[in-house]
């Protein structure tokens, strides 16, 4: 099961990076479509008017799948914004149950923000809601990309709750724990 969920964990990652990367490409294919226009005016040329249509929505639409996409391994990383400062100097069995506390709350507040997205892409595609855009995109596949990274994010807190649960330390402060020791 570990390995499912840690490939699972990764395989979310590698998309999100690759949203990144088609942003990356979308928009270098633009600005050299417009450089490439600038010479063929400067050399007395018409411009060809190269564009990619709808660029600023998807480029949006791509960002927002590859941030959901990106939240459970920034979580397990122990990337996202977190009070730990105080939580250092509290006593083991006081500390334990903030953590424990603080990841049932984030399970359950993750839960909630997976299913309502779920619910909202499921709404846009049964009423077919389309974006406004040059290019009509159907916002089911964003929204479900949105939803899709939100499931996996509920799914690593609770696999960091269960494992508290367990006895164990949340992924994100053994991490940082281990990251305390390198830095002298």
């Amino acid at each position: 099961m570990r390995q499912f969920l840690d490939g699972l964990y990764r395989v979310a990652e590698w998309a999100a990076m690759a949203a990144l990367c088609a942003i990356a490409v979308l928009v270098f294919a633009q600005v050299s479509g417009r450089v490439f226009d600038t010479l063929l005016v400067m050399t007395g040329s018409s411009p060809y008017g190269f564009l990619i249509p709808s660029l600023a929505e998807i480029a949006g639409f791509l960002l927002v799948g590859a941030s959901f996409l990106a939240l459970a391994g920034s979580f397990r990383a122990g990337s996202h914004i977190r009070v730990t400062l105080a939580l250092m100097h509290l006593p083991e069995k006081v500390r334990r149950a903030s953590e424990t506390t603080a990841l049932a709350l984030a399970a359950f507040l993750s839960g909630l923000l997976a299913f309502y997205t779920a619910r909202l892409a499921w709404d846009s595609f049964v009423y077919g809601e389309k974006s406004f855009g040059i290019i009509a995109v159907p916002l089911s596949l964003p929204q479900g990309v949105m939803a899709l990274g939100a499931l996996v994010f509920a799914i690593a807190t609770i696999d960091d709750l269960v494992a508290t649960l367990r006895g164990g330390r949340p992924t994100s402060i053994a991490k940082e724990e281990e990251g305390a020791g390198d830095v002298a």
